[in-house]
Parts: C-alpha cells; sequence; structure tokens
C-alpha cells in the first residue's frame, strides 16, 4: 500500500514538473531473489523512469542497474548526449554486477539506442547489449517470450494517457508563470491560468485529428495544429477567441480596450510558447525549430548485410530485414522520425541521413554530435577514457 502511494505521488509530481530533471542515486536494485543467471537490466536515472522499471520487474528475480543520465529520460538523455557509452561502462564496472551473474548479457532500454552504441560497450566491458522494449510495461511480456520483440514491442506511441501527461505538463509550469501578472492584473490570472489549461488540453488531446495531417506533409512539418511558421492556423485561432471574448464582453457591457489589451497579450504569448515545441514534445515528430525533420534515411544496399539492427532499435518500426537475402528495406520510410538509433548501431555504416538538397549526415557525425534542445547537433564533452576508445 505505502508503495502504491509514493509510485502515485512520485508520478503527479514529477509530471506536474516533468520539464526538470529528476535524478535519483545511480547503482545496483536487487529485484525479489535474483541469482547467477537472474536478468540484468539497466535503465537511466530519472527517478519516474526507475520506479516503472522496478513496478514492472515486480514478482521477478533481477538486477537493476540505474546509469546516470543526469535525471533526464532515457530518449532525450540518450538523444542529447547526456546517457552515453561511458554511463553504462561506468555503472558496469564499479556496480559489482560483474560478481553477482556468470553471464555477461545487459537488457538496455531501446531508446537509449540513440546515444549508446552496443559495440563500444561489447567492446570495452564484454558484456553483450541486448534491446529491451519501449515501454516498461512490455518487460515482462518481453522477458518471458524469450527476449523476443514484437513489432508492438520495439514501437513507439502516443495514447492517450502520454497526451494526458503532456497536457500536464506543459499546462502547470506554465500556469506558475502566469502568476508574475498578478501585480499589473489581478482579476486576470485566474482566468488566464484556466486559457493555459484548456489551450493545453486542446494542443494535445485533440492531436490524433491532426497526425495525418503530419504525414500528409512531412516535408514541412512545422508547428503543426499550431503552426507559426508556415500557415497562421493559430493566429486565427487566436483572433478567433479574442473576436469570441470581445463579444461575450460586449453582450455583459463590460468591454473595455485595456482588457482587450491585457488578454490580447496574455494570450498571444501562451500560444506561442505552445507553438514554439509542439511537435518536440511528442514521440513522433520533431520540432519545427529541428532542421533534422527534413532528413530523410536512406540506405546504401552495397554495404547492408542484413544485420538487423535497424530492425531492432526502430522506435516506428521503418525497416524490414529479409535474411534469406541479407538486406533491409526500409517500406515505411514515411514514418521516419530521424532519432537516428539505426544509423548508431549499424555495423557497417549502410545508413545514413541525407537532406532535401543532396547533402549527407555520415554516421560519425550522428554517433559523436548530439542534439540540443533546438536540435542543433553539438558534440557533447566526453570522458577521456571514451575519446580514447573510440580512437583505439
Amino acid at each position: 500500500m505505502i508503495g502504491r502511494v509514493r509510485f502515485a505521488f512520485l508520478t503527479v509530481v514529477e509530471t506536474l514538473l516533468r520539464v526538470l530533471p529528476f535524478p535519483c542515486k545511480t547503482g545496483l536494485i536487487k529485484i525479489g531473489n535474483p541469482g547467477r543467471d537472474a536478468p540484468v537490466f539497466l535503465t537511466c536515472n530519472f527517478r519516474l523512469t526507475v520506479e516503472r522499471v522496478r513496478r514492472a520487474l515486480k514478482g521477478m528475480d533481477a538486477y537493476l542497474l540505474v546509469a546516470n543520465s543526469k535525471g533526464v529520460n532515457v530518449w532525450c538523455a540518450a538523444t542529447g548526449g547526456l546517457f552515453t557509452n561511458h554511463d553504462v561502462v561506468s555503472v558496469l564496472r564499479t556496480s559489482g554486477i560483474e560478481a553477482l551473474v556468470d553471464h555477461r548479457r545487459v537488457i538496455l532500454p531501446q531508446l537509449a539506442a540513440t546515444g549508446i552504441e552496443s559495440r563500444v560497450v561489447r567492446r570495452k566491458t564484454g558484456w553483450n547489449v541486448v534491446w529491451g522494449p519501449v515501454y516498461a510495461a512490455s518487460i515482462p511480456a518481453f522477458f518471458h517470450g524469450g527476449m523476443k520483440k514484437t513489432a508492438s514491442m520495439r514501437t513507439v506511441r502516443f495514447p492517450w494517457t502520454e497526451r494526458l501527461e503532456m497536457a500536464v505538463s506543459w499546462a502547470f509550469p506554465i500556469s506558475l508563470l502566469c502568476l508574475a501578472v498578478y501585480p499589473f492584473w489581478k482579476d486576470g490570472v485566474l482566468p488566464l491560468v484556466g486559457f493555459v489549461w484548456a489551450w493545453s488540453f486542446l494542443v494535445f488531446m485533440s492531436f490524433p485529428l491532426y497526425e495525418r495531417y503530419l504525414k500528409r506533409d512531412s516535408k514541412n512539418v512545422g508547428f503543426v495544429f499550431f503552426d507559426f511558421g508556415q500557415r497562421g492556423l493559430p493566429l486565427l485561432l487566436w483572433v478567433l477567441f479574442l473576436a469570441g471574448l470581445a463579444g461575450w464582453s460586449l453582450t455583459k457591457g463590460d468591454f473595455s480596450w485595456p482588457l482587450a489589451l491585457r488578454w490580447g497579450i496574455g494570450s498571444l504569448v501562451v500560444v506561442l510558447i505552445f507553438g514554439l515545441d509542439l511537435t518536440g514534445s511528442t514521440p513522433l515528430y520533431k520540432s519545427g525549430l529541428h532542421e533534422d525533420r527534413l532528413l530523410r534515411i536512406v540506405l546504401d544496399t552495397g554495404l547492408c548485410k542484413g544485420a538487423a539492427d535497424c530492425e531492432r532499435v526502430c522506435p516506428v518500426d521503418v525497416f524490414e530485414v529479409d535474411s534469406a537475402r541479407r538486406m533491409a528495406t526500409l517500406p515505411r520510410q514515411d514514418q521516419c522520425v530521424q532519432c537516428g538509433a539505426c544509423i548508431v548501431q549499424c555495423p557497417l555504416d549502410a545508413l545514413r541521413f541525407r537532406g532535401p538538397k543532396g547533402d549527407e549526415v555520415l554516421p560519425e557525425t550522428v554517433r559523436r554530435f548530439k542534439l540540443n534542445l533546438i536540435g542543433t547537433r553539438k558534440a557533447p564533452p566526453r570522458p577521456a577514457e571514451e575519446e580514447h576508445d573510440r580512437s583505439g
């Protein structure tokens, strides 16, 4: 009972403040009564992720390694250079796990494949990396199914529960910012906060309505339903909102230009904030600020030998591998989210990104240069040990 209450509390708090890192202690956690043949799982040190993995492992006998990701979730940390080869190697070497098991197999979350190279981990530690499922809830089925993933286990989704979490995680901090207007507009704070929550829920809960539009116009994906850069739809919605507010005020007889100005500025700021990174807040599409959204994944068929690493780590099921021909194909290329996991893991460097002008982003660039919050690739600082490993 206490465990459920604690988990519920952490879920609420860390959802409300999801934009902030929530680190927890790194190291080794024993689940149940693990023996020398018990499976070894590894995850990041974002507290909510650790709690969800622990709940998924409940009833199993296993070891859970928590590696340092600076308190950021797996996908964001791995893509942004905060969850690296060094962090995985470090926890494998320092946790004492090598003395507790006879095997050398560690199960990592699939979404870490954007930043962690399985071959580097194996070369430095002797541990073989197995890519687990996308969602922690799928771990029991994955493990009891012989550690084989179905297509659904490999694929990211954006169900209503996740959209609800994102709506709350955006609305809450912006609501706090709204308190700054209290000295200038005491009567408007609560209505403005209500507008924030209503707008946030509209944006995220209506996502399925415009998801098809995203796929149909992928080369021009910007801010989607609230696309300031290309179609002006959010500005139209904003104007309609102000017109409706003005009409309502006129019918009540309390319209005033100062009030209209306050609402105009306040609501515009809120709409701009949400439009700034809407698609970047979904697991399916990049922000309109990210130039990577224009890249396409391409395969060099002369280099491909059907290793199938791409199929194992792709979160949107782009690839199919023909084992007889020893060749990968991209039947769902238009679904690519440009995460780069397939490029990072391909042992033969048969994959790369190609831009709309024919320019290419090579595998070494994707492995080394990580994406910051505005979608620019920059090389994160690397431990000297990791630099030596890659050069050797």
